[in-house]
């Protein structure tokens, strides 16, 4: 019974006439579109890993942690952009705001191509961190725009994967790039990548502009019929009646509540359980073992297996969660176990380089949070009003990525290598601490679900009591 029900779960279903064949449209034009933009948006991320295990640490003479620290900068410039990017979707078109976002970054990553020293990078990499600040939160923006508890885990993991392939796929075209490219023109490997990286970006910016459906209020897009778009409204909530205001009302309204406190602390500590994979540990980790030499071939191509392990359990585990009505809690506590035991795998008396690079390869099932904890807020704000909704996801990637800037240079940082054993105790920690903080938002959803449960009630009631009275007098 319970295989016949997930079965026709993953087939999706129709609660409404037309449902099927409007969810149908919907997945092919928002996930295609979101889903090569984040891979492109993953591609421009990674390639500075890849680039600096491939030569450019040669070529460019880099020193101590500069590569930490050129990270650090993206990560600024990423943070401070959160908040306003997904604020503008609110005021413009996705259609529009995305594509140019993009070619924007595109452009960004091909001049890459053309540095002479590690600070030239550095200027780049915090305008790419502008550009690329909507992308993540502004997709789950625009997914909790479009569709339902039960179907938004699934759609967050497919767009979550979508990135980890551009993350895994960057070693293979790295390497692609470094035996066919290497010296062409004049120009090393690593130059090429940026260049190939970039132009990827213009076409689906294209495809983007011309056929990406906005949102259920504003959509104009000619593949959906009057009734379909009316049908997609009836699937969400209405938008808000008066202009959304920006003011310190609103401020307060945001701060007030647990929501922001809540979810932006359970993504900050998240995103530090994903240290392991998103600092690329396991290639710094190669390029510095103290006994094997690596070819650039086998330091660009083993870290991909990460990335595999990452959109396996991405997929997993958010199905699993909309399946189960969705409990993306269960991932918090995956995520604590993880932690621990990776850790300590790589932090034992004489690892192996099999169990430390098997102890890597598991940290990846970490990836799984990214889906499943913001497709949570959604879920849980999706009759709040929009601009809220927008700040709390928004302020989620922000409040990690303040951390982030800072946390790989005293945890992770490239001279570190290979063992990294201070980072190894805080990511112990921080395992311990996303068991006790998803048990805490756990508490106060469930608080919130019984206290608008009692709310319905008693409305339900005067409301009969109303019509009781109304009909003794006639």
């Amino acid at each position: 019974m319970a295989g016949s029900k997930f079965m026709s779960y993953l087939r999706g279903e129709q609660s409404k006439p037309g449902e099927k064949k409007l969810l149908r449209k919907l997945d092919f034009f928002i996930l295609t579109f979101c889903c090569l933009m984040y891979f492109a948006n993953y591609l421009d991320r990674s390639n500075l890993n890849n680039a600096y295990v491939s030569g450019m640490k040669e070529d460019l003479d880099f020193q101590g942690n500069q590569l930490n620290l050129i990270n650090t900068i993206f990560t600024v410039g990423y943070i401070l952009g959160q908040v306003p990017s997904n604020l503008a979707l609110l005021y413009f078109k996705p259609r529009i705001f995305f594509p140019t976002m993009m070619l924007i970054w595109g452009g960004l990553t091909m001049v890459t191509a053309a540095v002479k020293n590690p600070q030239g990078i550095m200027g780049i990499r915090f305008l790419l961190g502008l550009a690329e600040s909507t992308t993540f939160v502004g997709t789950h923006y625009i997914l909790g725009s479009w569709y339902t508890e039960r179907e938004l885990g699934k759609r967050s993991g497919i767009f979550t994967a979508s990135g980890l392939a551009g993350q895994m796929f960057g070693g293979f075209i790295q390497t692609g790039i470094h035996s066919s490219l290497d010296g062409a023109r004049g120009m090393a490997g690593w130059r090429w990548l940026f260049i190939i990286d970039g132009l990827i970006t213009v076409p689906i910016a294209l495809y983007g502009l011309f056929l990406f459906p906005d949102t259920p209020h504003t959509t104009t897009a000619p593949y959906l019929t009057e009734s379909e778009r009316q049908l997609a409204r009836e699937r969400v909530p209405p938008i808000e009646k008066e202009p959304i205001k920006l003011n310190l009302a609103f401020v307060k309204q945001v701060f007030s509540t647990w929501h922001w406190y809540g979810f932006v602390m359970l993504w900050v500590i998240a995103g530090e359980t994903e240290s392991f994979s998103t600092n690329g540990l396991l290639g710094l980790y190669l390029k510095a073992h103290p006994t094997n030499n690596y070819t650039v071939a086998q330091l660009n191509n083993y870290p991909t297996g990460v990335a595999a392990v990452g959109i396996v359990s991405t997929l997993f585990w958010a199905t699993l969660t909309d399946f189960l009505g969705g409990k993306r809690y269960l991932v918090g506590y995956w995520i604590g176990i993880t932690g621990v035991v990776t850790s300590a795998m790589i932090l034992a008396p004489n690892s192996s380089t099999a169990t430390v690079m098997g102890a890597y390869y598991w940290a990846g099932s970490v990836y799984a949070c990214q889906a499943t904890f913001f497709a949570w807020a959604n879920d849980v704000m999706r009759y709040k009003n929009a601009a809220w909704r927008s700040v709390v996801i928004a302020s989620m990637n922000m409040g990690s990525n303040v951390i982030n800037a800072w946390w790989p240079l005293v945890f992770y940082a490239a001279d570190m290598a290979p063992w990294f054993t201070r980072g190894m105790y805080a990511m112990i920690g921080c395992s311990i601490a996303m068991a006790i903080w998803t048990a805490g938002v756990v508490w106060f959803s469930v608080r919130d679900e019984k206290r608008e449960a009692f709310e319905r009630s008693n409305a339900e009631e005067v409301l009969e009591k109303a019509e009781a009275t109304i009909e003794e007098k006639v």
